[in-house]
């Protein structure tokens, strides 16, 4: 390792893999597999009869349960069963939301090593908006408020006459469609938000013809 010029002195690794090795998202997967087998056969949620506690990909995890004591034994395996393969769950990334339809959220306590984890309304799951009332008002606005941002950083050659117009329009679906699109076959087609995103698909049309 060289620091401001020097060499240091030479070190043994004798465990790990180096910055950027092909085994270390298979080492981890295994390991997080090993580890979430223990939530087996422990309550969740009945989704088309089957049970399901946990939602996961890569590093991002999701705990899922109906009550307050069913989440927090979730969690507790997890933490435990972590410990013993030496890793630890990170108290200040991990937060609780509170699913209801009702107007006051019931208050939970959730914790780990005896920190009480924050409670959120909103949270982001690989790129979608999950609000607390189970709706996706908050994330069709997310998903307008960013194709929005993107139209405009390519406004001019979107809106460029001597580009054409069949050219423009690839643009439009390459770079700005599909963010406003993304996610929307799983969402909840409200009458509020049911045409909201094709319609502004639509509009972005006519704004480069």
């Amino acid at each position: 390792m060289r620091v401001e010029g020097e060499v240091s002195k030479f070190q043994n690794i004798k465990r790990g893999v180096r910055q950027g090795c092909v085994l270390s998202p298979d080492l981890f997967s295994l390991y997080s597999e090993i580890i979430m087998r223990n939530l087996e056969g422990h309550p969740g949620i009945k989704i088309g009869g089957s049970n399901i506690n946990n939602l996961r990909y890569a590093d991002d995890t999701v705990l899922i349960a109906e009550n307050e004591k069913d989440l927090q034994q979730l969690l507790d395996i997890v933490k435990e069963e972590s410990e013993k393969k030496g890793l630890e769950l990170n108290r200040k990334k991990t937060e609780v939301m509170v699913v209801s339809r009702k107007q006051e959220l019931p208050i939970i306590n959730i914790y780990i090593k005896g920190t009480r984890l924050k409670r959120k309304d909103q949270f982001k799951y690989l790129g979608s908006l999950i609000s607390s009332d189970g709706r996706n008002n908050s994330e069709v606005a997310s998903r307008i408020a960013q194709a929005k941002t993107n139209f405009q950083k390519m406004k001019t050659v979107l809106t460029n006459k001597n580009i054409s117009i069949r050219t423009r329009r690839r643009a439009l679906e390459c770079y700005i469609e599909p963010i406003l699109m993304y996610g929307s076959k799983t969402m909840e087609l409200t009458w509020p938000n049911r045409w909201m995103p094709s319609e502004r698909v639509q509009t972005s049309v006519s704004n480069i013809e």
